[in-house]
């Protein structure tokens, strides 16, 4: 399956889906959402809604989704951070596409104000979207949150 998370990425829990266009042959076009453990902050789960094509080159998985993606992160128990953190870096990718579009996750820290900041947005080899969703994770703790 083209779908399938890279190696930097966390296990995605399919939540649940709802179809946004009938198809008379192949799957319905869809809008699915995901949720994502962040790997290197336990307590922290990211919630992606995207468009799933559907039709017969959906089926096959050899459309290109669209860029529309939006993200919702919180604090689902107590936030542990198993290691220091560098100020920005991939969670997780997803291909929306067969070979060349991509829907991205980056975790940043905002040391100031000691909170996570998620961000997501689709990126292409030739030409990426401005499309993209914010959310933010505040780090209730202490200490501030450890950089690399």
């Amino acid at each position: 399956m083209l779908g399938l998370w890279v190696a930097v990425a966390a296990q995605a829990q399919r939540i649940g889906e709802v179809d946004t266009v009938f198809k008379l042959i192949g799957p319905d076009h869809k809008i699915v959402v995901d949720a994502y453990d962040d790997p290197k902050v336990s307590g922290v789960t990211c919630y992606v809604s995207r468009a799933k094509t559907g039709g017969i080159s959906g089926g096959l998985g050899l459309a290109e989704d669209t860029a529309d993606a939006s993200i919702a992160c919180r604090q689902v128990g107590p936030i542990g951070i198993k290691q220091p953190l560098p100020e920005q870096e991939d969670m997780f990718t997803q291909r929306i596409s067969l070979v060349f579009k991509k829907l991205r996750v980056v975790r940043m820290v905002d040391v100031k104000r000691n909170v996570l900041v998620y961000l997501s947005y689709s990126d292409r080899v030739i030409e990426g979207s401005p499309k993209n969703s914010v959310s933010v994770v505040p780090v209730d703790s202490p200490r501030p949150i450890p950089l690399k």
